[in-house]
């Protein structure tokens, strides 16, 4: 069943609370990235897994990133049936806003090796990625979820931060692309006509989150964004400066261009597929556009961390929504990429026209254009983050 374009998406949730500018302080390094003593190593920060004995879980993600039943609010199907299958009762929180927040909310504990009270947390690729580096992070066993082994996406597989796929498993994934308005403009196809094109000038937003942004913008100059130099990131931010000085960006936003693009306040963007799905469902003039540049994916993971006592039925869960019939009944309510391998011929089942959406399920054509920003170390990520906050004026 197609939802109702809902008025904030996860994704725009990602920017919408501190945003990208919250990364820096005053004087330009990184908030919470790493303090000194932080790290924790396996061997010396050691988890109790309690689940044998005791069937409970306390899962924190982002809101309106599960499935909830139209009649009945408080109600969770495909989490309720997970309850019942397995008899492991599920505290759902929905307490994760921002990454950058929800770092501050836990890096105490993990710094000291401590308990978050939260046994499976949601957090976006950069961030776990952060995380990981830090060791707050518990190892999964790769036994406990063979469904991860067989059906997770081949483009998911082998990314930089966690190669086996044993510390973040993707919760749903998504594409940073361009967008236009098919009421107030041509057709859009590439970065450059986006910020270049006289008849867009004043009319384009971009994002603030420079992963996304600064992907796309290393890829129209032919360049990878999985992995680039510091002479190519600067070559793509200048690219960027000169859109700026000439008036052709507007403003760079979370995800509050979508309201804009939809009156067409805005003519054209780079934007997040799962917006644009839900803004598509309302008028089909608004389109998504994969540039043949490449477009960015990214994904949001989830993660067992350090002191959780509940990891084996963490891995029940995490194994549970690789089920490609859950997971397609996950994928029908929140719209974004699938991870998961077999979901399309089950969502066939439940809605044929999202089953055939290729934001939802991409084929070969649109992930084989698809790219994972590179995974930073701490230096890399205070650098590249403050270039570019000077240059959007954040």
């Amino acid at each position: 069943m197609r939802t109702p374009l809902r008025p904030l998406s996860r994704r725009g949730l990602l920017t919408g609370t501190l945003g990208s500018a919250a990364l820096l302080t005053m004087g330009g390094s990184l908030v919470g990235c790493g303090t000194k003593g932080a790290q924790q190593t396996e061997a010396g920060c050691v988890s109790e897994d309690l689940s044998g004995t005791e069937k409970k879980l306390a899962f924190s993600n982002w809101p309106q990133y599960m499935d909830v039943d139209d009649k009945d609010e408080s109600r969770r199907p495909s989490l309720d049936e997970f309850i019942t299958k397995t008899g492991i009762q599920v505290t759902y929180t929905e307490d994760i806003n921002d990454n950058n927040e929800f770092f501050g909310k836990v890096q105490n504990q993990l710094a000291a090796c401590q308990s978050t009270d939260r046994d499976i947390i949601v957090l976006t690729d950069w961030m776990a990625a952060r995380m990981i580096r830090l060791g707050w992070i518990q190892k999964l066993d790769p036994a406990k979820i063979p469904n991860v082994q067989a059906n997770l996406l081949p483009s998911l597989l082998k990314r930089p931060f966690d190669t086996e796929n044993r510390i973040s498993i993707p919760w749903q994934s998504g594409l940073a692309g361009l967008a236009y308005n098919g009421n107030v403009t041509r057709e859009l196809r590439t970065v450059d006509e986006l910020l270049t094109r006289p008849d867009l000038k004043g009319k384009v937003t971009a994002l603030s989150e420079m992963r996304d942004t600064m992907g796309l913008l290393l890829g129209s100059n032919g360049h990878d964004p999985a992995n680039f130099t510091p002479a190519q990131f600067d070559d793509a931010l200048n690219k960027l400066k000169k859109a700026v000085d000439s008036g052709q960006i507007r403003k760079f936003t979370g995800n509050d261009y979508a309201p804009d693009l939809a009156k067409g306040d805005i003519a054209a963007c780079i934007g997040w597929s799962g917006d644009i799905i839900q803004l598509a469902t309302e008028d089909e003039k608004v389109q998504f556009v994969a540039p043949d540049s490449g477009v960015m994916l990214y994904s949001d993971n989830m993660m067992v961390p350090n002191k959780a006592t509940h990891r084996g039925n963490a891995e029940a869960l995490i194994n549970y929504y690789y089920e490609p019939a859950v997971a397609a009944k996950l994928a029908a309510y929140v719209n974004y990429i699938c991870p998961v391998k077999g979901a399309q011929a089950e969502m066939e089942k439940i809605d044929p026209e999202l089953a055939g959406n290729p934001l939802i399920f991409p084929d070969e054509a649109l992930l084989s254009k698809s790219k994972v920003f590179m995974a930073l170390d701490e230096k890399q990520e205070r650098e590249y983050e403050g270039k570019f906050q000077q240059v959007i004026g954040a």
